[in-house]
């Protein structure tokens, strides 16, 4: 198996984001389910402004993307960032976030956009 090594300064940048327990969660969730802004709102309990805040810092370095679909924007994980190997070692070892979908779902929020 091939090993990617990356630089000090951009481990060290990736780190600071996700050390970071909202957007480390976002990325965790993200990694096996596209989301709405909405929908984070929902599960974190924050303002619209606060959550896109967070995505942009993530989308910044590349580890985020977005898709329009209709009229809402979609996030997931940029599965082919140079640095998503290095992040995706982090997320394996990190609890499944999937109820929180579940709870928006049982909730009927769970794709209630803007």
């Amino acid at each position: 198996m091939l090993k990617t090594v990356i630089e000090m300064e951009k481990a060290a940048l990736i780190l600071k984001l996700l050390g970071d327990k909202t957007r480390l969660t976002m990325v965790k969730i993200l990694d096996s389910h596209d989301c709405c802004v909405c929908e984070f709102v929902e599960i974190f309990k924050v303002s619209q402004p606060s959550i896109s805040q967070h995505f942009r810092k993530l989308k910044d370095v590349g580890l985020v993307k977005e898709e329009r679909r209709g009229q809402w924007i979609f996030y997931s994980v940029n599965k082919n960032n140079e640095y998503y190997s290095f992040v995706s070692q982090i997320l394996d070892q990190l609890p499944d976030q999937g109820e929180k979908l579940k709870e928006l779902e049982e909730q009927g929020t769970r794709i209630t956009c803007c």
